[in-house]
């Protein structure tokens, strides 16, 4: 997900900025320093806590009901992890730039709404990992996500913001760094359920997903050219490189593609707002995703995300140095003739 702490940014938080003093009554130094509260009814705010909310009850169930196969204790210290991270990049970014605390100011609600994009990426990266006995990978990836917010930036409409997806980049380095770290199984989702659950455990995702999604955080057309790019990039394989149709789709229907597609491909912070931008990022992940498929690269799905977020990153980073160098523009502003002036005349 994204940061709450600056609330100029697509899929941030809007906040409630304290009125201006008169321009007479200069104010004190901590109230110039305040960092402005949380809007608790604003809809990015409420996706957040939405988000974390049903991560939390699906990562409870998972361990107690569906067959979660990690220890119990690792989404705890999942979390901690997570949370440590979050503080300690918070705190040495701003004594680096000199502004207060993202989570000071406000108390225990402001210290909350700053972590619970931690919250939600920690709970992510040990559900969707599996390093045996070892839980030392998931911390790394739990800090290799939280940690990259503040390193991979780009100048995105006229400031800087991260732009990759950190539970996604998080698992895509650890897959990359440790060979023998795989993916949950597909199992892993409904192992200790019958049959009818396990078939119903999809379709209850998905429904809360969609109502989060589309009253929420606004990312259903993002939704759609993912879907439909997806169906599209099979239809392809198959005609093309003779790859089963069937084999091809039958990832839409496990409880993984349905948590990616809902939770993970969505994240507010580091996908396009505009709705024709949104259909075009999520179609371009269902392509790339075919063209990896077609030379074979496993863990497929996560490494589409991190290829198309670095080039959104990548294109922000060329704009701002093709504007930077583009010479300013001539003054065309016309220029007045100049007044006409009497000249004496002989007599």
């Amino acid at each position: 997900m994204t940061d709450v702490k600056r609330p100029e940014a697509d899929g941030e938080l809007l906040v409630a900025t304290p009125a201006t003093p008169p321009a007479t009554a200069p104010a004190p130094a901590a109230a110039r320093a305040a960092v402005p509260r949380v809007d608790s009814k604003d809809p990015r705010y409420l996706a957040l806590r939405n988000f974390a909310i049903s991560m939390s009850i699906f990562n409870i169930l998972g361990y107690t009901v569906l067959g979660f196969e990690q220890p119990w204790l690792w989404p705890i210290l999942a979390l901690a992890v997570g949370y440590a991270t979050e503080i300690v990049v918070e705190v040495i970014s701003a004594r680096a730039l000199k502004r207060p605390l993202a989570f000071g100011g406000h108390g225990v609600w402001g210290v909350y709404t700053f972590l619970l994009p931690a919250h939600i990426t920690a709970l992510a990266a040990n559900m969707l990992l599996y390093a045996n006995d070892n839980f030392w990978p998931i911390a790394f990836a739990v800090v290799v996500a939280v940690g990259q917010k503040a390193v991979l930036q780009a100048p995105i409409k006229g400031r800087m913001r991260h732009f990759m997806n950190p539970s996604n980049f998080g698992i895509t380095i650890t897959l990359l760094a440790f060979s023998w770290v795989n993916i949950a199984p597909p199992y892993h989702f409904t192992e200790n359920v019958p049959g009818v659950i396990s078939i119903l455990i999809p379709v209850i995702i998905v429904t809360a997903g969609t109502v989060l999604n589309a009253m929420l955080t606004k990312k259903v057309p993002l939704i759609v050219g993912w879907l439909g790019a997806f169906v599209i990039q099979a239809v392809l394989r198959h005609f093309i490189w003779d790859v089963s149709l069937v084999a091809a789709l039958v990832p839409m229907t496990g409880v993984a593609f349905v948590l990616f597609t809902n939770y993970m491909i969505t994240d507010p912070g580091t996908t396009p707002a505009a709705p024709r931008m949104q259909f075009m990022f999520g179609a371009s992940v269902g392509m790339v995703y075919g063209l990896l498929m077609v030379f074979n690269v496993v863990y497929t799905l996560f490494f589409a995300v991190t290829l198309v977020c670095l080039a959104r990153g990548l294109f922000w980073w060329g704009k701002w140095l093709v504007e930077r160098n583009r010479p300013p523009a001539e003054d065309l502003t016309p220029v007045p003739a100049p007044a006409a002036v009497a000249l004496p005349v002989a007599r």
